[in-house]
């Protein structure tokens, strides 16, 4: 029975987290669009850098934002911090829950590194802990006067940490970690820097006093990391799902890619907002990274390539390949501790079963490494050749 609970639990937190998640990605993306939409005019109050008018809900709201603070303090403040607060925390619940508890199989390749469960629980708390510290060097550092350089130099930096995680960790799980990463320094900036100089803020207005301006610019500079960050962090975060994204040697090329496909679709959006040229480059920057990506996905497992064989292969050897290498999980009765399902439904314990699968076979097992995950029932390079070479043979 504890199977069962735990992917009801598994279940129930990941639906916190895409709600939670839902919330902020809709915040952020709304208030940078109301910041890069305003407008200045004659006769706006002092202090006052624009308005914007909207319609929305049968009414119209009039914007104003004060870019330092308002000459009195509103009585009521609504204050931007607990979807931030609570989408970092169901995700890392989320990643307690499937990557910690199942380190073994979903964190854990013996070809990348073999190391023991709690290892590679340690060197994931590591990994967000010191990418945040290095993050945030980065924008207290002499670069982060310059936002181009200080763009330049994060994407240097989580290209490296891509590339040294799949180095350590299984391709799902690396990707996944770079994502998480991302998703920490995010929410991060909220609870570290945007929110305390806001409070800070506000401070000084109880006090009396003027507001440093510098506190707003810091805070701006981290939302708008934040906005630009938003689409690869989706990606990465749901990559886990497709292994042609994660299961490949090239994955950390990929998330280099994904990063500047993510930055400049949100320039396209962004410059639009604030009334610019429309950047219709950005659309060709994208399809171009796009395509890459599906390139590179096709290079072949993170091991060896998959190419398929020459000669014909025969389905019994394919069976034998499915039935020892798959189906002690993939059965109506899976036998691998803590998988009570399963998973997806996809039973291979059959004859008829593994030809009417064949497709996800190919996908997962032999144009990627993705399955077994962490390899843990040690399919050998052959044998995903030989799939690869039968999935070649089938009729389209």
């Amino acid at each position: 029975m504890e199977p069962i609970v735990w992917e009801w639990v598994n279940f129930l937190v990941r639906w916190l987290h895409v709600i939670t998640a839902i919330a902020w990605i809709g915040s952020s993306f709304y208030f940078i669009h109301l910041d890069l939409s305003l407008r200045r005019r004659d006769g706006l109050p002092n202090g006052v850098a624009g308005e914007a008018w909207q319609v929305h809900g049968g009414g119209f709201y009039n914007m104003m934002k004060y870019t330092v603070a308002p000459p009195e303090l509103p009585e009521k403040l609504t204050w931007f911090k607990w979807e931030a607060y609570a989408t970092w925390l169901s995700g890392f619940c989320l990643l307690s829950v499937l990557y910690y508890h199942g380190a073994e199989l979903y964190m854990i390749d013996p070809a990348v590194l073999d190391i023991p469960w709690w290892g590679a629980v340690l060197l994931s708390l590591g990994a967000l802990g010191m990418g945040w510290h290095v993050y945030d060097r980065l924008c207290k550092s002499p670069l982060g006067k310059d936002d181009v350089k200080l763009a330049a130099a994060g994407f240097v930096f989580l290209v490296l940490v891509a590339w040294g995680l799949s180095h350590v960790f299984s391709g799902r799980a690396a990707m996944l970690h770079v994502g998480a990463l991302i998703g920490t320094m995010m929410s991060a900036n909220v609870f570290r820097i945007i929110i305390p100089n806001q409070t800070k803020a506000v401070a000084a207005m109880k006090a009396g006093q003027v507001p440093d301006p510098a506190l707003g610019k810091q805070a701006k500079q981290r939302s708008l990391h934040n906005n630009y960050l938003t689409l690869p962090v989706v990606f990465l975060m749901i990559s886990n799902h497709y292994p042609l994204a994660f299961g490949t040697r090239y994955s950390w090329v990929i998330v280099a890619v994904v990063l500047v496909v993510g930055a400049v679709i949100r320039h396209f959006f962004n410059s639009r907002h604030a009334g610019k040229p429309t950047p219709w480059w950005t659309w060709a920057v994208a399809a171009a990274g796009v395509a890459v990506i599906v390139v590179l996905s096709a290079a072949g497992t993170r091991t060896e390539s998959a190419a398929a064989a020459s000669d014909k292969v025969e389905f019994a050897q394919v069976e034998e390949v499915v039935l020892s290498r798959c189906s002690m999980c993939h059965a109506a009765q899976p036998v691998w501790e803590g998988i009570g399902v399963p998973p997806r439904g996809v039973m291979l314990d059959s004859a008829e079963a593994i030809g009417r699968h064949a497709s996800q076979i190919r996908v997962w097992a032999a144009l990627s490494d993705a399955m077994p995950p962490g390899n843990v029932t040690g399919i050998t390079p052959e044998e995903r050749r030989l799939l690869a070479a039968w999935t070649d043979q089938l009729p389209r």
